[in-house]
């Protein structure tokens, strides 16, 4: 979060795989589209969605709390939007204020996942989706969102537990994306374009949580 101020995603626009076969329809008039994009786009039919089990995680590490549905938006990522980025986040309050902030609809805005100070982590959107976390559409839509319970200007709030944690749940997903582990595609929330947040701050530990980064992509799942 790094500020109260909540920051509201913009209606999805069309990918440019569903333009290109939007014009490739209005030119071939009656050509038939193939298989694996009919797989891709049948859920977005009026009426239709993708079929998703309650309570499913992305990470076998978290434990599932919905976020409201007015402070995310349904997606079919990486197909439509491809992630290629991690946003660190802190939430400016504890892990519960976080938590009901985010399943409050009023609130319009909400990360895939919060880390707690013991290293308890909660997923509250599936990564497939995009969460309004970022402030930036784009960054929103090719990102996954953690949140990590503190201030940013309290040291002591990002605790050993936390880091490892964290560190773990991003190996996974730069594993699951194959995202680079550089401070190219993970940045902190001060560093989306357009922000006026200042998270993690000063306290986050960049050299650190790399280095647990990069020690986790190494060892087992």
């Amino acid at each position: 979060m790094g500020q109260r101020k909540a920051s509201r995603d913009g209606d999805r626009k069309v990918g440019r795989r569903a333009l290109l076969i939007g014009g490739t329809v209005a030119a071939a008039g009656s050509a038939v589209l193939a298989r694996d994009e009919l797989a891709r786009l049948w859920w977005r039919t009026p009426g239709v969605e993708k079929p998703r089990k309650e309570g499913e995680v992305d990470y076998a590490g978290a434990r599932w709390v919905a976020a409201s549905e007015a402070n995310w938006r349904r997606a079919d990522r990486p197909d439509d939007y491809g992630i290629d980025m991690v946003v660190v986040h802190v939430t400016q309050g504890s892990f519960d204020s976080a938590v009901k902030a985010f399943q409050d609809p009023g609130h319009r805005a909400a990360a895939h996942y919060i880390v707690g100070q013991d290293g308890h982590v909660a997923q509250m959107i599936r990564e497939l989706d995009v969460a309004y976390h970022a402030g930036n559409r784009d960054y929103n839509e090719r990102s996954v969102g953690i949140e990590h319970e503190g201030f940013v200007d309290r040291p002591q709030d990002f605790t050993d537990e936390m880091y490892e944690a964290s560190a773990r749940l991003t190996a996974r997903i730069c594993a699951r994306y194959d995202i680079p582990v550089d401070r190219e595609h993970i940045i902190g929330h001060v560093e989306v374009p357009g922000t006026d947040h200042t998270d993690p701050g000063r306290h986050w530990d960049w050299e650190k949580y790399m280095r647990l980064i990069r020690r986790a992509r190494t060892t087992p799942a």
